[in-house]
C-alpha cells in the first residue's frame, strides 16, 4: 500500500492524510515493513481512520430524516432514500464495502504479523487486542447491514458477508453464514478481551478500544442476538467500569459530543456533514418529544424556516460507538425481557431523570410506573427513537424489532418500504458483485 490515511487526534478527533510510503510495502523495493510497537500503532491507527462512515447513509433509510430536495446533492443520496439496491444510478452514493475490507487488511496484519514481530510488552498487547476488537466491530457491522438479522434458527442458513483474515487484498472470498459471521465476532471479541489493557480511553484518543468498550460492544451483540441474560450481565460489567450519564439540565455538550462524560467510544460518525446538511428531522420524529420538557429536543435540534434540522451532528466532534445511556438501555430491555418489569423501569428511569426537567420526570415517571409489560415494550423503544436520534441505532433497532412500514416522499411521489420488506436487508454493492462473481 502506498499511502494510508492517519487518524490523528488533536483538540478534537480529526481525519487527516499522512504519507506513510515506509510501510506495508516489499523489502526489496527498499521499504520496510512494521515491526515495532511504534510501527504497528500507525497501521492501527490507519485501520481506525479507514472505518467507514456507513451509518450516516442508514439514516436515509429509517424514519428520521427525509431529504432537502433544493440541495445539488440531494441526486447523490435521493435512491437510498428510495430503498433501491439494485440497478441504481451510477451517481447514488453506495454502501461501503471496499473500506470495510482494507480496514481488515490492516487489521489482519497486525494480527498475523504484529504478533510474531512486535517485542512483547503491554503496548503490544494493547495493540493486539484493539486489532482483535476492531476486527470483530467491522465485521457485526458488516454483517449487520448486508445479513439478515440474527435469528437462531436460520443464522446457519442466513447469508452474511465474506471472512477475510489473511492479508491478500485478491483472495476471491465466498459470502460466509449469519452465524459464521458472529461466530467470527465472538472469538475475536474473546482474543480482544483476554489481551486488553487499557480500561478506559482519555478524551481525544477515545476512538481506540478500552476494556470498557469492549464490555459495551459485548452488550450491543448480546441485544441483537437476543441473549437477555449476556446483555444485562455485560451491561452491568460495562456500567460497574464507568456509568455517568450527563445531566441535560446542566450539561453544556450533548450527550453524543466525544468529550460528554458518557462517551465510552467514540469512533463512527453516524451524522456526518451529509445528514446535517441533507436531512431534515421527520414530523414523526419530532412529534415524539415534550418540547418543554425534553431537553434533548433543544440540545438536538434547531427550526429554520419551520423545519428541523439536526444540531448534534455534523461534525467529527460528534463521533459515538459507545456511549453509557445505551448501556442502561440494554439493561432494561434485557431486564424486560426476563420479565423483571419493575426493575427494568428503574434502570430506564435513571437515564429519564437526567433528560426531562424536574416537572416533566415527575410526570414520566408516573406514567412509566403505571405501565405493563406491552406498554412498556412500547415506550422503551421510542426512548430509544428520542434518546438516540441521528446516532446510528434506528435502522439496525427497527431491522431487529418491528421491521415496520415507512413512506418517503420524494420529488412528489411515495415509496414505501412495507412492514417486513426484503429491503430491510441491505444488497451488496453492485461494485463489490462486478468484482466478485461469488456473490
Amino acid at each position: 500500500m502506498k499511502k494510508i490515511t492517519l487518524f490523528i487526534a488533536l483538540a478534537v478527533i480529526s481525519l487527516t492524510s499522512v504519507s506513510c510510503d515506509r510501510f506495508l510495502d516489499i523489502q526489496p523495493e527498499g521499504k520496510v515493513i512494521p515491526v515495532t510497537v511504534e510501527d504497528y500503532r500507525k497501521v492501527l491507527t490507519s485501520a481506525y481512520s479507514k472505518y467507514p462512515t456507513h451509518k450516516s447513509l442508514t439514516a436515509f433509510r429509517t424514519d428520521e430524516v427525509y431529504l432537502n430536495e433544493n440541495l445539488t446533492e440531494f441526486n447523490v443520496y435521493r435512491e437510498l432514500a428510495m430503498w433501491k439496491d439494485s440497478n441504481y444510478d451510477s451517481g447514488t452514493a453506495e454502501y461501503p464495502w471496499v473500506n470495510f475490507y482494507m480496514t481488515a487488511f490492516y487489521l489482519n496484519q497486525i494480527i498475523n504479523e504484529g504478533s510474531k514481530t512486535m517485542s512483547n510488552s503491554p503496548e503490544k498487547q494493547q495493540i493486539l487486542a484493539e486489532a482483535y476488537a476492531l476486527r470483530a466491530y467491522l465485521y457485526f457491522d458488516m454483517v449487520n447491514l448486508y445479513g439478515k438479522h440474527f435469528n437462531s434458527a436460520t443464522a446457519a442458513s442466513d447469508r452474511g458477508v465474506p471472512i477475510n483474515l489473511e492479508t491478500d487484498l485478491e483472495e476471491v472470498l465466498k459470502p460466509s453464514s449469519v452465524l459464521e459471521v458472529y461466530n467470527q465476532v465472538h472469538a475475536d471479541v474473546k482474543k480482544a478481551e483476554e489481551l486488553m489493557v487499557q480500561e478506559q480511553q482519555v478524551s481525544g484518543v477515545n476512538y481506540r478500544f478500552s476494556k470498557v468498550a469492549i464490555k459495551a460492544f459485548q452488550a450491543r451483540i448480546a441485544l441483537y442476538q437476543g441473549d437477555w441474560d449476556a446483555a444485562r450481565t455485560y451491561s452491568d460489567q460495562a456500567l460497574a467500569i464507568k456509568s455517568t450519564l450527563s445531566n441535560l439540565n446542566t450539561a453544556n455538550v450533548a450527550p453524543n459530543h466525544y468529550t460528554s462524560v458518557e462517551s465510552i467510544m467514540a469512533l463512527d460518525n453516524p451524522a456526518d456533514m451529509n445528514v446535517q446538511n441533507l436531512g431534515i428531522i421527520s414530523p414523526e420524529l419530532i412529534s415524539k418529544y415534550d418540547n418543554t420538557s425534553d431537553k434533548r429536543f433543544v440540545m438536538y435540534f434547531e427550526k429554520k424556516n419551520n423545519l428541523y434540522k439536526l444540531i448534534k451532528g455534523g461534525s467529527t466532534n460528534f463521533r459515538v460507538s459507545f456511549r453509557t445511556a445505551e448501556l442502561y438501555f440494554i439493561k432494561s430491555e434485557a431486564l424486560l425481557k426476563l420479565n423483571r418489569l419493575d426493575e427494568a423501569k428503574e434502570t430506564l428511569l435513571t437515564v429519564l431523570k437526567n433528560r426531562y426537567t424536574a416537572n416533566g420526570y415527575t410526570s414520566v415517571q408516573s406514567q412509566v410506573n403505571a405501565m405493563n409489560a406491552a406498554d412498556f415494550t412500547n415506550y422503551i423503544m421510542d426512548e430509544r427513537f428520542r434518546e438516540f436520534a441521528l446516532e446510528g441505532h434506528r435502522w439496525f433497532d427497527l431491522r431487529r424489532t418491528s421491521q415496520k412500514k415507512i413512506v418517503h416522499t420524494i420529488s412528489g411521489k411515495e415509496y414505501i418500504l412495507q412492514q417486513n420488506d426484503p429491503r430491510y436487508t441491505i444488497e451488496y454493492p453492485m461494485s463489490a458483485k462486478k468484482n466478485n462473481p461469488n456473490l
